[in-house]
């Protein structure tokens, strides 16, 4: 028993002997009817004193809840605000990075990542020519364990000629369906409330046929667009920026898991991302902190507004020409006031330098980003034009083949020819020593003859000079005989 009981208990004893007194020394001068009431009130007040008491004692300890219950909502007030609102880095901040700034950070990622159908499960696959890909929704069933019937005006999973491109899922450790293989483009064929059929825009690749063949697309991303690439998905969360990088500390871990089959050089730029520059860092990867030193203006809408159509997104300055591009308020201009802080690229951020407006707290290195849909199908243009040349070359080295297996052949046969040739040279060889022989005794049978006739010639011509000699004798003669009388 504790003090505050004893001393109570005490009080209490005290109080009644008083009263017992009282009514002793009162009893003479009062009638019966009195005495009992007194009686019973003294009665009453003492059995209602403990209840009482224990009132008091409960509506106390409650009193202490209560206290705390509101102390505890002003805290969670406080909580809501610093998580609906965000928290003030520093005395003259603003709240930044609360659940209104993420919704609204989601809102754009959403409007730049289109609409998105997931947890399609893969219900057939035709992968030969022409190729099909079968959909469903999520099976679910109803309260007696059968599937629900479809409702009457359902929409379909995907609106129909709808150009989508897929992606695998599968589940990760906290059970979230994540997109890890990239599938390929796709028209939706035909859909409604239960099925969607995808045909290809063009010939998938042999490792996504085979990866759906192997039945590793169980569940299905189909995407409006292509996820747009960034910076802070790298990033660890809650990670603050500081002069060694600009982003915040890169999640190594996260970035070696994911680009697990990268180049080395892919996945340095990935790790080194925000990082300071250095020397020789490429132009295109170079961004610089800027500090403005008085209020300045920067007109960043055209006058001109042109559709992608007319004259594209931007003009020759930089300056948005498409009306979903234009910042729209303040005539077209955005307006940074002294000490305000921004991160540009090197040219741009040398202009600001050089008009005097801004000055140079660091540069940095960010890679630049990739636009997947251009990269893709730049890719399988690339293919194609591969393909193509493959086939040249393929056909080009048929025909070199057979003019190889043709010049082998004529090799063959000149081999032969040569051996024949080799053959025929030996006997010419003997016959050229036989013929050289024979000339050499037709030579000297000719010479001979030769020899013989100019002695016969000789022999001719003095026999002529005989003959011409007598002729002559002969005709005196006659000339004389017939000059005598």
């Amino acid at each position: 028993m504790s003090l505050p009981d004893i001393i109570l208990a005490s009080v209490l004893f005290l109080l009644l002997v008083s009263f017992a007194v009282i009514v002793w020394k009162a009893a003479s001068n009062w009638r019966w009817f009195n005495i009992v009431a007194v009686v019973l009130t003294m009665l009453l007040a003492l059995i209602f004193l403990f209840p009482t008491a224990g009132v008091l004692r409960s509506r106390s300890a409650w009193h202490e809840v209560l206290e705390s219950l509101e102390l505890r909502l002003a805290e969670v007030k406080a909580e809501a605000a610093d998580i609906t609102l965000g928290e003030a880095v520093g005395a003259e901040a603003s709240r930044s990075g609360g659940l209104i700034d993420l919704q609204s950070d989601l809102s754009t990622l959403a409007v730049e990542a289109g609409r998105r159908w997931r947890n399609l499960q893969l219900k057939g696959a035709k992968l030969q020519n022409p190729v099909s890909i079968s959909l469903g929704a999520l099976p679910g069933n109803n309260l007696n364990g059968q599937p629900p019937e479809p409702a009457a005006n359902a929409q379909p999973l995907v609106p129909a000629e709808t150009l989508v491109y897929g992606f695998s899922e599968t589940a990760d450790d906290n059970q979230m369906m994540v997109p890890t293989f990239y599938l390929g483009e796709f028209i939706v064929q035909a859909s409604d409330a239960n099925q969607v059929t995808l045909v290809p825009t063009g010939k998938l690749e042999q490792y996504q046929l085979d990866y759906i063949n192997e039945g590793k697309a169980r569940s299905w991303l189909l995407c409006e667009l292509l996820p747009p690439d960034g910076h802070v998905p790298f990033i660890k969360p809650f990670s603050q920026a500081d002069d060694k990088n600009c982003l915040g500390v890169v999640d190594e871990e996260l970035v070696r898991r994911l680009l697990v089959d990268a180049s080395d050089e892919t996945r340095l730029a990935y790790l080194e991302d925000g990082r300071a520059s250095k020397p020789d860092d490429p132009p295109a990867a170079k961004w610089v902190e800027l500090q403005f030193t008085q209020n300045h203006r920067i007109e960043v809408d055209s006058r001109d507004e042109r559709s992608l159509a007319d004259g594209g997104f931007f003009d020759g300055n930089g300056r948005a020409l498409d009306a979903a591009l234009q910042h729209g308020a303040d005539d077209g201009f955005i307006s940074f006031k002294k000490g305000d802080k921004l991160l540009l690229k090197s040219e741009g951020a040398a202009e600001l330098i050089d008009q005097g407006v801004a000055e140079e707290l660091g540069s940095f290195f960010l890679r630049p980003l990739t636009d997947y849909g251009f990269v893709l199908r730049r890719i399988r243009l690339n293919l194609m034009s591969l393909a193509e040349k493959k086939a040249e070359l393929t056909a080009e080295e048929l025909l070199l083949k057979d003019a190889i297996t043709r010049t082998d052949q004529l090799l063959v046969f000149n081999q032969e020819v040569k051996l024949k040739l080799e053959q025929d040279l030996t006997q010419f060889r003997v016959e050229k020593q036989s013929i050289n022989e024979y000339k050499g005794k037709i030579t000297a049978e000719a010479q001979a003859m030769v020899a013989e006739l100019n002695r016969l010639e000789q022999e001719n011509a003095e026999l002529e000079q005989q003959i011409e000699q007598k002729h002559l004798k002969i005709e005196r003669q006659l000339d004389a005989l017939t000059r005598t009388p």
